[in-house]
């Protein structure tokens, strides 16, 4: 349960650091290739694994998203991103990060029953 519940908040946080992001208009693109990168695992976990409750394929990549979630913390706030969203960005980044190393001790912690 912790394990869907870290997935469920890692979705939510990166859904509300990207909403403050600028971003190209490209179709399913951030407009950063640390974001899409990211969004891409995201996707196929969320939407493949996590319905059919095979935590055994999250947990196997586990450690690919997290390496691709520290890119996103790394990269910071984006160019392009509004002057009067910086600090929340900020703000949200941290939880990011925050939720990033939760899911990763959730992950090796965590059984696939």
């Amino acid at each position: 349960m912790n394990l869907r519940f870290t997935v469920s908040l890692a979705l939510t946080l990166f859904v509300a650091v990207v909403s403050f992001a600028a971003t190209d208009e490209k179709k399913h693109s951030f407009g950063f290739k640390e974001y899409d990168a990211f969004q891409d695992l995201l996707h196929r976990l969320e939407h493949e694994a996590l319905p059919k409750g095979d935590f055994a394929k999250i947990r196997s990549d586990a450690k690919e998203l997290i390496k691709r979630g520290d890119a996103i913390v790394k990269l910071g706030v984006p160019r392009g991103t509004k002057t009067e969203n910086v600090e929340e960005f900020k703000k949200q980044l941290d939880a990011f990060a925050k939720a990033l190393v939760k899911f990763g001790g959730d992950a090796e912690s965590g059984t696939d029953a």
